[in-house]
């Protein structure tokens, strides 16, 4: 890989089992996960978005492809070095809140148990005034909103904050106000060194991302990155040289087929 970033996927593959034979959930994505950079991951339901997510935390491995982390091959770790990453470099934010918090612990002190675990020094005060949750301090899983858990969730995936944040639907169901709490949140860590990925269906997080992943049907289709000059959009190659075509694209292939022509140094795609 040229470009391999924090994190680097190369024709990433996962299989899940089904009754009718194994279903490829990614089909030979390639994905790269830059320090600084806020990056969402789009698509439709069953698009293949939380396996990605999945694959990025290193919580899956994937069927096939390679998945580099700093540079090392992700398939070379044991599971102590991985156990070791996910707990100090990876902070975690799933898609239902108390799935990644301890439900016995006030929100305070969540903050400090994952500063101990990841050997940072804690400031739990300052984290929960940025999520608006200094009134719940002392407040435990069960007494809390599912908004305020969501905020909670953020606080601890952010404590240091780790190299990574990988985050399933931060902001479903927040208000505009909360939700801006918690993309704030999210681009200081981005700010502070941390790479950022979000799956998404939201299109406040959306724009507030540096870069773009659009997902259909497990393959990586195309790219959007926020340039000087606005945003940019490509189609995105995968490493055997295939392209997924735009639905207003395919409408002009009815008949499932294309010729491809080179010519003066662009291509063309005819009927």
């Amino acid at each position: 890989m040229a470009d391999e970033g924090l994190l680097a996927g190369a024709e990433l593959l996962q299989l899940y089992p089904a009754p009718t034979g194994a279903t490829q959930a990614l089909r030979g994505v390639d994905v790269v996960v830059r320090p600084g950079r806020v990056t969402a991951i789009t698509g439709p339901s069953g698009s293949g978005k939380s396996t990605l997510l999945a694959i990025l935390a290193l919580r899956e491995r994937p069927a096939g492809g390679e998945l580099r982390w700093r540079g090392r091959a992700v398939s070379a770790l044991g599971r102590r070095d991985l156990h070791r990453i996910r707990r100090r470099e990876i902070g975690w934010i799933a898609q239902v809140p108390g799935h990644c918090l301890f439900p016995q612990l006030t929100a305070r002190r969540q903050l400090t148990q994952v500063a101990r675990l990841r050997r940072v020094h804690p400031d739990p005060d300052a984290a929960l005034r940025a999520l608006d949750l200094t009134a719940r301090a002392g407040a435990r899983l069960a007494a809390m909103s599912g908004g305020e858990q969501q905020r909670l969730a953020v606080a601890a995936a952010a404590v240091g904050p780790p190299a990574l944040i990988v985050a399933d639907e931060p902001t479903a169901e927040l208000d505009d106000d909360t939700a801006e709490l918690v993309l704030a949140h999210l681009r200081s860590c981005a700010t502070a060194g941390a790479g950022v990925v979000m799956a998404t269906h939201d299109a406040r997080a959306v724009a507030f991302a540096d870069t773009v992943l659009h997902l259909s049907r497990g393959v990586l289709s195309g790219t959007t990155s926020q340039t000087d000059n606005g945003r940019a959009h490509a189609t995105a190659i995968d490493g055997q040289g295939r392209i997924q075509l735009p639905a207003a694209a395919l409408a002009l292939f009815p008949a499932g087929q294309v010729v491809v022509t080179v010519r003066d140094g662009h291509v063309e795609l005819h009927p």
